[in-house]
């Protein structure tokens, strides 16, 4: 039996995760939307592996993981997010765990994620793993802040930007965009974090003053 604890501050969004892996005859799985509960569930049961949110109330997933790895250094853990992960990858890597996966994953993707970090092999999306290829070629070029380039938005991150700039509500954007409202939530969040932001309207002037969506 695989003995699995989801660590998620979205009690939705654990029990789903919960009702989909129990579907497999061999899979346990227990949820906390607690951070702080953890280490005390780990005393009262072994798990074989964590899937931990990436940002939560108080503590990421990241310093989470480090926390938890000082114990237990064999822990196996999965960050389990719907964020892009380009602008992480380092960070989460010198956390020592053993790879992503995304809350937009199948069943199937999620079970297979899950069963190659038992075996100790790493778990990296495949876009991801391309924009490392990309970044290893180009190690001997100038760097982003040479070449006085900053962040980039996505065309989905850009989209949000020009409806928040309409003045549109996370409710509207979700759908103007055809997007769920949870999804709006997650990319404005990823871009607060690229652009070293804390909020929408702060989002928004940034953007425009970097030139990366239009002030029209």
């Amino acid at each position: 039996m695989t003995r699995i604890l989801i660590v998620d501050d979205h009690p939705a969004v654990g029990a789903g995760t919960k009702a989909m892996l129990e579907q497999e005859e061999n899979m346990k799985v227990d949820v906390t939307d607690r951070a702080n509960e953890v280490e005390t569930l780990m005393k009262k049961q072994a798990y074989d592996i964590l899937l931990l949110d990436l940002y939560m109330p108080g503590i990421s997933g990241v310093d989470l993981a480090k926390t938890l790895k000082k114990d237990a250094p064999d822990l196996t853990i999965l960050i389990y997010t719907g964020f892009d992960l380009n602008t992480h990858f380092n960070m989460l890597v010198e956390a020592n765990i053993n790879g992503f996966v995304s809350k937009t994953a199948t069943s199937d993707q999620l079970v297979t994620s899950i069963r190659c970090a038992l075996r100790d092999e790493v778990v990296i999306p495949l876009h991801l793993f391309k924009q490392l290829r990309r970044s290893e070629a180009s190690t001997n070029q100038p760097s982003d802040k040479e070449q006085g380039t900053g962040p980039s938005l996505n065309e989905k991150e850009q989209s949000i930007l020009k409806e928040v700039a309409s003045g549109l509500t996370n409710r509207e954007i979700a759908q103007s965009l055809h997007m769920s409202q949870r999804s709006v939530e997650y990319t404005l969040t990823g871009i607060f974090n690229k652009l070293a932001v804390k909020s929408r309207t702060e989002a928004l002037f940034k953007a425009q003053e970097l030139g990366l969506v239009s002030k029209s």
